[in-house]
Formats: structure tokens, C-alpha cells, sequence
């Protein structure tokens, strides 16, 4: 994680809750300071240990480092929420579309992707279903819509490793509002003909939906076989 980006996220929990406010003890003795608080539970997210690991690197108890972990993750979605954990909007959309529409993509509005988180403190009893023969450590498939600047519009998190890209689709909610008719507008013209579905690049594992375009493999060979 950036620099820029922990100060703001520890600046706007200590603006907004009290738990993040650097305080004192009877003795005068200053506590925790909200940069450590942040780091506590940042810490425990990004590598998966358990509370008791940050007492000898950060001097925090159990205890405190559970609730550095709760208020955080509730900080987070209160201060944060409103403005990054939402669908897109119909402006979003039409944004996406114009820069598509600059760099020769019409009608694009972001990526699709799974990819595999390995879970160290796996348990034994679930190794076999979190277990690949691919990558021969037990993986948890996070699924995530991200759009050119890397803004994430859908994630989707806990499904087994021995699923693939397209099981983990069937189980994904990412579609549901094109499926009940409340996805955003998007309309466009390609080839004289009219589109009202905005697509996703993917890869080659996904299905051939009209919501899909896949990369195409070595492009400039392809055009030189062509041209010959």
C-alpha cells in the first residue's frame, strides 16, 4: 500500500471516530496513534494471521488488535462507503464509455478476472476442496470488475480453489442487474449497427456472450498473415 493512500484512509477514520484518536492514560502516557491502529488491522487482512502475531512487531494485546480490526472494517465502509464500495451510475458509465470511445474501444466499460489467493492457515479438512492441482496450495478465488483506472465495480469473494473462472461466474451476482433490467443505459454504433449491451474484456476461458470480447492473441502476426 502507498504512502498517500494509508494517511488518507487513517485521517479520515480519526476524523470521524473517536476509537482512531490518539488519546492518553491516567499517567499521561500517550496511546496508540491512529497510523498504528491502521497498520494493525491492514496487517492482519494482507497476510491472514491471527490477532495475537502483532504483539511482538506493533506491542499491541489481542484483545486491542480485535478491536482495531472492528472498527476499522466498520471506519472503512461508513467513511468510504458512499463514494468507492457502490455499483456505477448511469455518469459512471457514460464517463467509461467516452474514454473506451478515445482509445478505440467503443462501448467497453471494464475487465473481468479471477485469480487465486493462496490461503495459508488453510485447514486440513478443507484442503481438498480449496486444493488445486495447479498451484498445489489451497487458494480462495476472488472475482473483480475493474474498470481503466482501477476503480473495482464488483467483487466477488470465497469460492474454492478448484473452481474456474466460468464456475465461479455462475455463482457471481455480476450480471444481476442486466438480468432484471436495472443496468445502466449504454448505447453505441458499430458498423452501422446498434448496440444496447456494453461489453467486458476477458480472457479465452469465458463463454462467447454478448457481454464478453476477447484479446486477441498475438495481433500484429495475425495482421501481417493477413496482409501477405
Amino acid at each position: 500500500m502507498r504512502r498517500h493512500l494509508l494517511l488518507r484512509i487513517a485521517d479520515g477514520l480519526q476524523s470521524h471516530f473517536e476509537f482512531f484518536q490518539q488519546g492518553s492514560n491516567g499517567l499521561g502516557r500517550r496511546g496508540l496513534s491512529p497510523l498504528t491502529k491502521c497498520t494493525t488491522a491492514i496487517w492482519i487482512l494482507a497476510y491472514g494471521i491471527s490477532t495475537d502475531c502483532v504483539d511482538e512487531y506493533l506491542k499491541i494485546g489481542e484483545s486491542t488488535t480485535m478491536e482495531c480490526m472492528k472498527n476499522f472494517a466498520d471506519g472503512v465502509i461508513q467513511v468510504f462507503g458512499e463514494e468507492y464500495l457502490r455499483k456505477p451510475t448511469q455518469a459512471d458509465v457514460d464517463r467509461l464509455l467516452a474514454v473506451a470511445e478515445g482509445h478505440d474501444f467503443p462501448s467497453m466499460l471494464r475487465s473481468i478476472d479471477c485469480m487465486h489467493w493462496e490461503w495459508k492457515n488453510c485447514p486440513t479438512a478443507s484442503k481438498g476442496t480449496f486444493a488445486k492441482g495447479l498451484y498445489r496450495v489451497p487458494t480462495i478465488i476472488p472475482e473483480a470488475v475493474a474498470s481503466y483506472d482501477l476503480w473495482i465495480w464488483h467483487a466477488f469473494f470465497g469460492c474454492p480453489g478448484i473452481l474456474n473462472d466460468i464456475n465461479v461466474l455462475n455463482r457471481s451476482s455480476v450480471f444481476l442487474e442486466l438480468y432484471e433490467g436495472r443496468e445502466p443505459k449504454c448505447k453505441y454504433v458499430i458498423n452501422g449497427r446498434k448496440y444496447s449491451i456494453g461489453y467486458y474484456l476477458s480472457d479465452g476461458i469465458y463463454l462467447r456472450w454478448a457481454t464478453f470480447v476477447k484479446f486477441v492473441p498475438r495481433p500484429f502476426l495475425k495482421a501481417r498473415t493477413i496482409d501477405c
